[in-house]
């Protein structure tokens, strides 16, 4: 029996049927405003971190409005950032179909895309600009998918409503950090490995931190060398060393 296992899988669930309730309650007091959603999502994803052993490291100033993009390296992503701000999510159409998961999201304010429609994307990014009106970032991963940890390029449509309203843009940096010392690709979540059988082994690891490191705010002026700059940026993150001598929170 691994104890480990058996210990954080119990806490998840109990986290997972609390947030629920906690939904729920807020909604008794009147429709939620997408803010509040957003909040409700980052308390959740904190708790659930916690539950799950996964501890959180953050180098650079937390955004709070504009657009944020990040490398991508599984679904775990989603609750790491969430956990560490408040934020409106854009993500695959399929992660809105998921038990649970899927309903979670979309209760927390996150926008679906099928990146095989090109109205969808246009539909998403005119919700974007929307979006990037209020007071919570929106953060999407440029890849389109998650992977090993070896970068992949970025898409440019979704950077469009960011140049167009002359909003910040911030690059996202994250890496995981194994406490035994195994390579960080054993913990990302890609191809065409299930959910379920990486989920348990997430549960299963001895430790866990992801390191997320953002970048400085800017304003661009095209689409392209946004992609460009943001995905060079990030990738200079991961390959430089996250120090703990720099200012580092932990969520």
């Amino acid at each position: 029996m691994n104890w480990r296992f058996l210990r954080r899988a119990v806490a998840l669930v109990l986290v997972l049927g609390a947030a629920v309730f906690r939904y729920w309650m807020i909604r008794l007091r009147g429709p939620l405003s997408l803010e509040r959603r957003a909040h409700w999502l980052h308390e959740t994803c904190s708790r659930v971190l916690k539950s799950m052993g996964i501890g959180v490291d953050v180098e650079g100033e937390i955004p709070r409005n504009g657009l944020v993009v990040s490398n991508h390296l599984s679904y775990l992503d989603i609750v790491i950032l969430s956990a560490a701000m408040p934020c409106f999510f854009v993500a695959k159409t399929e992660v809105g179909a998921w038990f649970y998961f899927g309903e979670a999201a979309r209760a927390g304010g996150t926008l679906f895309i099928d990146r095989s429609r090109r109205a969808s994307a246009e539909k998403v990014a005119a919700e974007i600009g929307e979006r990037l009106k209020l007071q919570v970032p929106v953060l999407f991963f440029p890849e389109g998918t998650s992977t090993d940890g070896t970068m992949l390029k970025f898409h440019t449509s979704l950077f469009e409503p960011a140049i167009r309203d002359r909003a910040p843009v911030t690059a996202c940096g994250i890496r995981y950090v194994l406490d035994d010392g195994r390579a960080e690709r054993e913990l990302c979540w890609y191809g065409d490995e299930a959910l379920a059988p990486h989920l348990v082994r997430t549960l299963k690891a001895a430790g866990f931190r992801a390191k997320l490191q953002f970048g400085e705010a800017r304003v661009y002026a095209h689409r392209r060398s946004t992609a460009a700059e943001t995905s060079a940026e990030i990738a200079a993150m991961r390959a430089g060393c996250f120090s703990e001598a720099n200012s580092v929170q932990h969520v």
